[in-house]
């Protein structure tokens, strides 16, 4: 077995939460007659945690005090709907189930909020995560290897014993800034190309090609 622990990020890499990311941020920018965004520039706007989001999906300009206005609203919604219409990515439960019955452990380190990456593991994936981990104050998120180092630490395990998966250039700084190896997937909301044009030496276009790579290596 090459690796002990698997650490996935969340949006992108095991759930497609897109949709109801956008939604929420609608509704939010929605209440303070602010212009909408599409799907495309909110999967442009994701990755560094929800007041990143919404720092970016204000118009220019916005003051703090509103900005901070939208960032409620969104989060008093987002609570309700995180789930509408999220779902698991293809393959993904009989990967992790896999890598489980490999005697892998398995964590989510995600930039979402905390609540939601809480949720939304237990919803999808019952107890087949060991650990979740999301944003919260005091903490520094992703890319910065904080977060890493606290899942690491929970296993007792070290840098060499893990890998990240993700879908994006915050993952693939985030493995960096750990010293993990870090897995592309190319069904996330970046794309194959973009985490090739990243440096990303290793990138999978299937859920199974994950299991081979830690269980048969």
């Amino acid at each position: 077995m090459k690796y002990k622990l698997a650490v996935f990020d969340m949006d992108g890499t095991i759930l497609d939460t897109l949709e109801d990311l956008k939604n929420s941020v609608n509704y939010a920018l929605c209440q303070l007659n602010y212009p909408l965004r599409t799907l495309d520039e909110v999967r442009n706007f994701v990755g560094n945690g929800i007041p990143k989001l919404i720092e970016r999906a204000v118009p220019a300009g916005t003051d703090k005090e509103n900005e901070l206005k939208v960032y409620q609203i969104f989060t008093e919604h987002y609570k309700l709907h995180c789930n509408d219409k999220t779902c698991v990515y293809n393959g993904i439960i009989d990967c992790l189930k896999s890598l489980k019955n490999g005697g892998v452990k398995l964590c989510v380190v995600s930039n979402k909020d905390d609540y939601a990456c809480k949720e939304l593991s237990k919803l999808h994936f019952g107890d087949l995560f060991d650990f979740s981990l999301g944003r919260s104050d005091g903490i520094n998120k992703k890319p910065a290897p904080d977060m890493v180092n606290i899942a690491l630490d929970y296993f007792n395990m070290k840098n060499i014993d893990a890998c990240y998966i993700g879908d994006s250039d915050v993952d693939f700084m985030t493995a960096k800034n750990s010293n993990l190896d870090f897995i592309g997937v190319s069904w996330g909301f970046k794309g194959y190309q973009f985490l090739q044009n990243l440096g990303a030496k290793v990138i999978v276009n299937e859920a199974s090609e994950i299991v081979d790579i830690f269980l048969n290596d």
